[in-house]
């Protein structure tokens, strides 16, 4: 898109600036492509504000953090996800890890996940259903759920799903899980209360303090290493392991890797690393 058609004037010292604030913040690297996509997805902040171009933005983002940061940074964020996505992840839970915990905590009957980068809430739902579905009954499942995003999280917290955000679902989980809507509410679906009662969400910043004290058995961290340096990754791959486990399992998306990391973990396969238990 050209400069002279865009409603609003944005230049490149404008993108350079933005971005820059965006790292600073959650350390996510921002590169050149992003270019018009920081463009369309600001635009509707200035016409909401008022304002008639990006440097104005700029100027009012740094003056008024309070009332405008949250609202930026949720507008930047990518939350591209669906249900049970890159289902050998579930299918690798449900035939190994849940075997193992079985075994490993029989005593104290109870199963902590963490889904870090949740989005709108289908990977935590998606684990909640494929736990709920292998774990004996008398057995407690706790999913901690976190994003950088608020609006994202609202939505998950919420649980309601067009139909088409379910078409991939068999009909058997649909029925066991989630409540269809009727009257104007009959094209979506939402999640039932004991499947909601399982996850908590929150929101985390991940480059900042974590809150968390115990250890979990698996993290889920899917298409979220992919937006950083080495640096930033050695250290949030560090961090996890120290919240996990001996023996717990770290699943990472099909476009990232650990490969060339200095880390605690060995490598499964399929973008699966289990904590050294030495």
């Amino acid at each position: 898109m050209k400069e002279n058609t865009r409603e609003f004037e944005y230049t490149q010292a404008d993108f350079d600036i933005l971005r820059k604030i965006s790292n600073q913040h959650s350390g996510i690297l921002v590169p050149d492509d992003k270019f018009d996509m920081f463009y369309s997805r600001l635009a509707k902040r200035l016409r909401l504000l008022g304002l008639g171009s990006f440097k104005e933005y700029c100027q009012y983002l740094t003056e008024n953090p309070a009332d405008e940061f949250t609202e930026f940074i949720n507008a930047v964020t990518t939350n591209l996800t669906s249900f049970f996505r890159e289902n050998h992840h579930f299918e690798y839970l449900n035939k190994t890890v849940v075997p193992e915990l079985l075994k490993k905590k029989a005593a104290v009957r109870q199963v902590k996940i963490w889904s870090a980068g949740c989005s709108t809430g289908e990977e935590p739902y998606s684990l909640a259903m494929a736990l709920k579905e292998s774990l004996p009954a008398g057995w407690e499942l706790k999913i901690l759920a976190t994003d950088l995003d608020t609006n994202v999280l609202a939505a998950a917290a919420d649980g309601v799903y067009s139909a088409d955000r379910v078409a991939g679902i068999g009909e058997q989980r649909l029925k066991r899980w989630f409540q269809r809507g009727s009257g104007r509410q009959a094209n979506k679906v939402r999640v039932k209360p004991e499947l909601r009662a399982a996850v908590t969400f929150r929101q985390l910043n991940l480059m900042r303090e974590w809150p968390m004290r115990g250890r979990f058995d698996a993290i889920f961290c899917r298409n979220v290493l992919i937006y950083f340096d080495r640096a930033t990754k050695t250290m949030l791959v560090e961090r996890y392991a120290r919240l996990l486990e001996s023996g717990g399992y770290l699943f990472i998306g099909h476009s990232e890797s650990l490969h060339q990391l200095d880390t605690a973990f060995e490598p499964i396969g399929n973008t699966i690393y289990r904590k050294s238990t030495k």
